[in-house]
């Protein structure tokens, strides 16, 4: 994505990388947006989502919504 809201953005991958670049990694951006992206293509397209949006994501993730079911 070509936003200017991703210029100088400081990413960051989760403490539980394990340093490979098989993962996403996501910036605080000014304005309060926040921006994700494939550490694999850095140069690549991103992906900005409002507070709200990520906040929803985060609390899915935490209450497990987006595990595999188990077989």
């Amino acid at each position: 994505m070509s936003d200017d809201r991703l210029a100088g953005a400081k990413w960051f991958k989760s403490t539980r990388s394990s340093g490979n670049h098989e993962c996403v990694e996501v910036a605080f951006l000014d304005g309060g947006g926040i921006g994700v992206r494939d550490s694999k293509n850095p140069t690549g397209p991103a992906l900005v989502f409002t507070p709200g949006e990520w906040e929803a994501f985060t609390a899915g993730v935490q209450d497990g919504e987006f595990s595999r079911p188990k077989a």
